[in-house]
């Protein structure tokens, strides 16, 4: 038996950052995105895709799944970084861009849980699969793929797809790195 594909999407380009708001949608340029990627994807299945809940996610999501007539799989394991207990909304890029320079371990135990988790979840599908997150969470993939403990091996453009194959055995093999940006955390 093939290889299962997975092709990890980074999210389009957001209305708003990660200071300002918890759940924004899509911009213009968002949603022109993610028309690109589905005309992009599109001739590749039919297949399941898995989306984060956050709003972005779903609307990158929206135009493929309507190509393929199929509905996202809402899945809370591929959602964005938890933001830090205690700090307030307009201090978490400050947070995000300070984390974003060191490890998984250094921020502990709950982000660990969430990186595991996240791939332990990746590494069960069993069948090709568009999966649209976010920034830091398909680098923790590539960094479980490349034991890297670092949160960012590589500067995920918005709608890059990332793939990855997944064995029988569960194991995950880098074979393409997404288009890579100077992203602008806000």
């Amino acid at each position: 038996m093939s290889a299962t594909r997975l092709y990890l999407v980074r999210h389009g380009r957001a209305s708003a950052g990660w200071d300002t708001s918890i759940d924004p949608e899509l911009d213009a340029l968002g949603r022109e995105q993610s028309i690109q990627l589905a005309q992009h994807l599109a001739p590749l299945g039919p297949m399941q895709v898995v989306s984060s809940p956050l709003t972005r996610c779903q609307q990158t999501a929206g135009p493929l799944c309507k190509a393929w007539n199929t509905t996202a799989q809402i899945c809370h394991e591929v959602a964005e970084i938890p933001s830090p207990e205690g700090v307030p909304i307009s201090e978490r890029v400050e947070w995000l861009r300070s984390a974003m320079s060191g490890t998984w371990e250094s921020l502990g135990s709950r982000y660990t849980k969430f990186r595991d988790d996240l791939v332990n979840f990746v590494r069960q599908i069993t069948q090709d699969t568009v999966v649209v997150s976010h920034f830091v969470a398909i680098n923790a993939i590539i960094g479980s793929i490349e034991s890297s403990d670092r949160l960012v091996l590589h500067r995920l453009d918005n709608c890059s797809v990332t793939i990855v194959e997944r064995h029988t055995d569960g194991k995950l093999k880098l074979v393409e790195v997404g288009r890579e940006a100077d992203t602008l955390i806000r």
